[in-house]
C-alpha cells in the first residue's frame, strides 16, 4: 500500500464525515473510515468503493483508550504513514435548558466525545502522522464554539443555549491551537473547520448546507500546500469565497 496518501476520517459512516471521505477519495487519497459501528463502516466503505474510491473501515471509538490503541495498531500494520487525520466525530443532545439547568452528565459526555475524543485520537495516531512528509490534522468544530460570537448580541450565537456543546467545541479549538504550536517543528499543520449549519442527522435536518457543501472547508484544510496556514479557525460564509478566518 505504498505510494498512496492515506486519510483517516472519524465518524465517517454518514453526514459530513462521509462527504469529507468521498471528497478526499476523489482527490486520490486512500480513505480509512474510523467508526464505532463496524457494520455501518463497512456499508460506507462499500458505497465509496462503488464510486471508485479506495476505502477501508477501521473500528474506532473515540471515547475508548483501548479502541484507539487497537485501531492504531491495526492501521500501523497496513500503512507506513498517515497523511491526513480529520477529527470529525461529534455529538450533542439538542437544544438544552439554560446553563444553570443543563445536566452535568450530558456536558461531560459531550466533552468526552467532542474534545477529549479528538485529543485521544490525535495523540494515538501521531507516530503515523509524523512519518508522513507533511501531515495535516483538521478538527471539526462549530461557530458555536466561538467565545467572541457568543458574547456578541448581533450574532446568532447570542440566543443559543447548549452550553455544554458550545464549551466542548471551544475546548476543541484550544486543543487544536496547542497541537498546532507543538507540531509546527514537525511540519504538521493543524487547523479548525466550522462546516456551518448543515442538514444532517445530528442537526435533525436543520441547516441550509448539504454535507457535500459543508465538507469543502475541512477538505481544503486537509489538503493545504506547504505555504498554507496553521493554527487557524476557518469557515466558508459563501462557498465561493474559499476559506474565511473565524473569530475565536
Amino acid at each position: 500500500m505504498a505510494n498512496k496518501m492515506n486519510a483517516l476520517v472519524t465518524g465517517a459512516n454518514k453526514g459530513i464525515g462521509l462527504a469529507i471521505a468521498r471528497q478526499l477519495g476523489d482527490r486520490g487519497y486512500r480513505i480509512w473510515l474510523g467508526c464505532r459501528d463496524d457494520a455501518r463502516a463497512r456499508r460506507a466503505a462499500d458505497a465509496l468503493r462503488a464510486g471508485g474510491i479506495e476505502a477501508e473501515p477501521l473500528l474506532l471509538d473515540v471515547t475508548s483508550d483501548e479502541s484507539v490503541a487497537t485501531a492504531v495498531e491495526a492501521l500501523s500494520s497496513r500503512i507506513e504513514a498517515l497523511d491526513v487525520l480529520v477529527n470529525n466525530a461529534g455529538m450533542h443532545f439538542g437544544f438544552t435548558p439554560p446553563t444553570a439547568d443543563e445536566p452535568l452528565e450530558q456536558m461531560a459526555t459531550m466533552f468526552e466525545v467532542n474534545a477529549l475524543g479528538a485529543v485521544r485520537v490525535t495523540q494515538g495516531f501521531l507516530p503515523l502522522l509524523r512519518r508522513a512528509e507533511a501531515a495535516r490534522i483538521v478538527m471539526l468544530s462549530s461557530g458555536l464554539g466561538s467565545v467572541s460570537a457568543t458574547l456578541d448580541m448581533r450574532s446568532e450565537n447570542w440566543t443559543v443555549p447548549m452550553a455544554g456543546y458550545c464549551a466542548s467545541k471551544a475546548a476543541l479549538n484550544m486543543y487544536a491551537a496547542k497541537f498546532a504550536k507543538d507540531l509546527a517543528p514537525d511540519g504538521i499543520k493543524v487547523n479548525v473547520a466550522d462546516p456551518g449549519l448543515t442538514a444532517t442527522d445530528l442537526t435533525g435536518g436543520m441547516g441550509d448546507r448539504t454535507p457535500e457543501e459543508a465538507a469543502r472547508v475541512p477538505v481544503t484544510l486537509a489538503t493545504l500546500g506547504p505555504l498554507g496556514p496553521t493554527a487557524g479557525f476557518y469557515h466558508g460564509t459563501e462557498l465561493d469565497e474559499g476559506l474565511v478566518r473565524h473569530d475565536w
